[in-house]
């Protein structure tokens, strides 16, 4: 969500040793089952309801190895924090090579992704592809977190679906948080202005629906799970039933994040945590459902007196709600800049309002996937 700059059954591995091709053959075997949608309900493919539980691991959003830190994120949030999801913050320009700094078409970006799926794969645990910051359609300029997608995402996705088709620890995560947007323009895209507040610029750019990102990725061949996140920085999902649900008749389905975080939406407000729950019960009662971020940071998002919390309450309180309903998460992040901020140095501590206690639903609770 917000940035400074901005396991079951463990097996031993060393990064170096890691193929940069394809997955090696035993790897394979230790991959975990496809996943798939089967009503309102996340499946893998032998037909058992999964509940998974992870982290974010950012930083690949703005440079091409969170700054060196990575590869050993990724292997201690499986193998020390036992969490067998990772949600992967990616930059298009960056997969193709056009960042500043970039030299090699992004070969070694590309290859540090592959190392993070293999490792993955071979821990038993699912790595989430997130499409986290885009361009506003001009490739090599204005690289970011935007509103909507663009016609260059779709462009990521075609390549980045087409290297990872039908890899059953892959996930698609289409469009990180969708805002200041219509579901219209979330549905079909459209022309889109918005304001970069830091730079005082503004952009216009011809945004693309999250319907055409999905159809890039089965145009490949990839039937991986999908997931979109709705509008209002993926808060608000009420606008996608009855007529805005994707359509997926040749992939393993769909399944739509929600990123709740403790401060005011537009139009929306303020909502406490039981608000927010019975929302998401109405929504999860017909449609799948997976909670991608979530986190509280007080300093920044003061609570009204009237609700008694702080960070450490409000972020116990969600983990409860999310454990009670068997929702899919994923807990923002695993990165000692990135707030909400789950550990608090590159030793990897805890914080104590927020990672000591994901640390313990993960440990705790994360089950051997069947």
């Amino acid at each position: 969500m917000m940035t400074i700059h901005r396991c079951s059954r463990p097996r031993r591995w060393i990064f170096g040793a890691l193929a940069l091709g394809l997955l090696p053959a035993a790897a394979l075997d230790a991959a975990p089952r496809a996943l798939k949608v089967v009503g309102n309900e996340l499946q893998n493919d032998l037909g058992g309801r999964v509940m998974l539980r992870g982290v974010n691991c950012a930083g690949m959003e703005w440079s091409d190895d969170s700054d060196g830190h990575i590869l050993k994120t990724v292997e201690v949030a499986v193998v020390g924090w036992h969490a067998n999801l990772i949600r992967l913050p990616l930059a298009q320009d960056r997969w193709f090579g056009r960042a500043r700094g970039q030299a090699d078409g992004g070969a070694r970006y590309r290859a540090v992704v592959r190392q993070l799926v293999d490792f993955c794969a071979a821990h038993d645990a699912y790595l989430i592809l997130d499409l986290h910051w885009s361009d506003a359609g001009e490739w090599g300029q204005n690289i970011g977190q935007h509103n909507l997608p663009d016609r260059n995402s779709i462009a990521f996705w075609k390549d980045a679906a087409a290297a990872y088709a039908n890899h059953p620890a892959v996930v698609f995560d289409l469009y990180n948080e969708p805002a200041h947007a219509t579901w219209d323009q979330w549905y079909r895209g459209g022309p889109v202005t918005e304001v970069d507040q830091k730079r005082n610029v503004t952009l216009r750019y011809e945004a693309v629906g999250l319907p055409a990102l999905a159809a890039a990725i089965r145009s490949t061949g990839a039937k991986n799970l999908i997931i979109a996140g709705g509008i209002n920085w993926a808060y608000e999902v009420e606008g996608i039933p009855g007529g805005r649900e994707i359509a997926d008749p040749d992939g393993n389905g769909v399944v739509y994040a929600a990123h709740p975080y403790p401060h005011a939406y537009e139009g929306l407000g303020r909502e406490t945590i039981p608000q927010w729950t019975a929302r998401m019960e109405k929504f999860a009662a017909k449609h799948p459902i997976v909670v991608t971020e979530f986190g509280s940071i007080e300093r920044m998002w003061p609570f009204p007196k009237e609700w008694a919390m702080n960070d450490e309450k409000w972020n116990r309180a969600m983990l409860a709600v999310l454990e009670a309903h068997r929702w899919t998460w994923t807990a923002w992040d695993f990165h000692p800049t990135a707030w909400p901020c789950l550990i608090s140095d590159w030793s990897y501590t805890p914080t104590p309002e927020f990672g000591r206690w994901v640390r313990q639903a993960l440990i705790e609770n994360t089950p051997a996937i069947p």
